[in-house]
């Protein structure tokens, strides 16, 4: 659970502090640009209105109020004794809203008021031929609420606040839902245990990237309970391979140890022999799950063949059908080893003799061994690939096999890209396919 707080706070901070960054810089930015922006445009707007007035009064005089000017509703003109000789409606009895008069040869003037009801902006303009005389023509407008002191910042920040408080609430809360299929998978795999890899995680319905994660975790856990169980399965028939032996070899040589016998010591000498197979066997097994990569070259299987059947003496005579020029790519020690192990099943369950063949089958090299045996029934044709698995009705003729060189066969087959099979009979039938070099 620490992790998962971990990732929602990381996430969370993070979040808040990209976007609390951008909208406390654009508000920063809107405070010092706002009001001086807006201050430009009414002081333009109050401007243009007072010069169209000055315009207004060079031969005339108004005879009431001064009518609204481009939407400017209050103007006066005050004469040079500070009088207000003209005014609009609302002005009517007031006096001068600014004592500020252009000066310095500028006939423009600007200043701000502030009123119990407002501040306004006032621009004036100087006009000394009218039908008033010297005067200067004064046009205000209201500044808006938001431009009064530090109103406008404060509003902008408090909401901004408020929005950057929101927005990490929602990523907190968003990434806790996205976290929470992970939390249950997490806490699914607490209860799984070596002792019990049968229990599976629960896939959620939203078939995004958690549920892919989920499912991904099952698949493991399968191949991984599968692996454990060959493991154990491996663990105990080794065990009770290895038990025969060595309990046969511990007669043998305490019976050895009273008589002295030539066929005691023999006897043990074979045990030892099948103790030593065993083990090389179990080696060459652990090699081949953990997955070593052997040194590989071009090797013509024909002549690998042919080789290791002249290399050694067999019970039965062995027929070659051999077509030269079929190479592959492997390890030689390894697929020697694959042939051997597959010939000798052929030569310990074989009746009178024993085919081998190798051929080219489209981009596969093909080898098979075939003996005229009791041949392998089709329903336990995966079985025999087990380790220390031996056929019920070829028990009898078991003459100390490890129970492993098939395992073994099918297992450098693969590690060499290929594939072992067995195929229809008569007798049994070992397929071999390598991918041609």
């Amino acid at each position: 659970m620490v992790h998962c707080r971990s990732i929602r706070a990381r996430m969370t901070i993070a979040t808040v502090m990209v976007f609390g960054v951008a909208v406390f810089a654009g508000v920063a930015a809107i405070t010092m640009t706002y009001p001086v922006r807006a201050r430009s445009d009414l002081i333009a707007q109050a401007d243009a209105a007072s010069r169209r007035l000055t315009t207004m009064v060079d031969t005339r005089r108004f005879t009431g109020p001064i009518p609204p000017n481009d939407g400017v509703q209050m103007q006066q003109i005050v004469d040079s004794h500070g009088r207000v000789v003209a005014s609009s409606a609302g002005l009517a009895g007031h006096p001068p809203l600014t004592r500020a008069r252009p000066s310095g040869g500028d006939s423009r003037v600007s200043d701000r008021v502030c009123l119990p009801r407002g501040c306004l902006i006032v621009v004036g303009t100087s006009n000394r031929s009218t039908a008033y005389g010297p005067v200067v023509a004064y046009a205000a407008v209201r500044e808006p609420f938001l431009l009064r002191s530090s109103f406008l910042p404060m509003l902008l920040f408090g909401f901004s606040g408020v929005l950057v408080a929101l927005l990490a609430w929602g990523a907190w809360y968003g990434v806790g839902r996205v976290l929470a299929p992970v939390e249950r998978i997490r806490y699914g795999l607490e209860r799984i245990s070596a002792v019990d890899l049968s229990l599976r995680i629960d896939v959620p319905r939203t078939r995004d990237e958690v549920a892919e994660l989920a499912t991904t975790v099952n698949d493991t856990l399968a191949r991984l309970e599968d692996a454990v169980a060959r493991h154990r399965r491996f663990v105990s028939d080794a065990s009770h391979e290895l038990r025969t032996p060595i309990t046969a070899l511990m007669v043998r040589l305490e019976a050895g140890l009273e008589e002295r016998s030539e066929a005691d010591w023999r006897a043990a000498l074979d045990d030892v022999r099948r103790l030593s197979d065993i083990v090389q066997d179990l080696l060459l097994m652990a090699r081949l799950d953990a997955g070593v990569t052997p040194v590989t070259e071009r090797i013509e299987l024909g002549r690998l063949v042919a080789d290791e059947i002249t290399r050694r003496s067999w019970r039965l005579p062995v027929t070659m059908e051999i077509e030269p020029g079929v190479h592959v790519s492997g390890n030689r020690l390894r697929l020697a080893r694959l042939f051997t192990n597959l010939l000798s099943n052929a030569d310990r369950y074989g009746d009178r003799g024993v085919r081998v063949c190798v051929r080219r089958m489209g981009d596969e090299a093909v080898l098979e061994v075939a003996d005229d045996g009791p041949g392998i029934p089709e329903e336990m044709r995966e079985q025999v690939f087990e380790r220390f698995r031996r056929l019920d009705h070829t028990r009898s003729r078991d003459t100390g096999g490890s129970g492993l060189g098939l395992p073994i066969a099918r297992d450098i087959a693969r590690g060499h890209g290929g594939s072992l099979e067995v195929g229809d009979g008569p007798g049994a039938r070992l397929i071999l396919r390598l991918p041609l070099l």
